[in-house]
């Protein structure tokens, strides 16, 4: 006889809950339904409602996990400052583009036009990141025709633009793009130069 598992408190059940969610809402959106929620968690249905008052709580619990700048922000912060600094953008610029992906995908299936209103106010968090992709930048501010803060601003601006699918009409940017258009521009090494 298999021996069970022990019962998980109500807040462990309610993060797994949420974590299974997640996955699903990007499938389903709104549409998914409790018992596909219980399935993948592998508990019954009923068990949902002893941790969340309703399906519409827990979808409001999952959104705003997979929103959560947390996980975001420790992601930054492990960007290898010993790498020059065409690598370390490359590398800010591809952890910006998962993550806007991300919110994209998972807006696109919400059938969000914005962010919810919990997450309206998240001024405070964003400064947070735009100060650790500043420390990124800084080493080499001495190389750079603007300051750090202003190249973190182009970076973050057209990695939005250039991932976002409609923005860029389905012509997906990738980080050496980016990275090459900041640091390079788009004229070929010889072009522009007078005989």
């Amino acid at each position: 006889m298999t021996p069970r598992a022990r019962p998980m408190t109500p807040d462990d059940r309610r993060e797994a809950l949420v974590d299974v969610t997640i996955p699903l809402l990007h499938e389903h959106g709104r549409a998914v339904t409790t018992r596909q929620i219980a399935d993948a968690a592998c508990v019954a249905e009923g068990t949902i409602f002893r941790v969340f008052e309703s399906k519409d709580d827990l979808v409001t619990a999952a959104v705003e996990k997979a929103l959560d700048m947390e996980p975001f922000l420790a992601d930054l912060q492990s960007v290898d400052l010993d790498q020059p600094l065409r690598e370390r953008l490359t590398d800010l610029c591809s952890r910006l583009q998962e993550r806007f992906r991300g919110i994209f995908a998972l807006m696109t299936a919400m059938g969000m036009v914005g962010p919810p209103k919990a997450h309206r106010h998240m001024e405070e968090r964003r400064r947070l990141v735009e100060q650790v992709m500043v420390a990124v930048v800084e080493p080499d501010a001495d190389l750079l025709t603007c300051t750090p803060e202003q190249l973190v601003h182009m970076l973050r601006m057209l990695t939005f633009s250039g991932t976002h699918p409609h923005i860029s009409d389905g012509h997906l940017l990738t980080p050496d793009q980016i990275v090459g258009t900041l640091l390079d521009g788009v004229l070929k090494p010889t072009a522009g130069k007078e005989s």
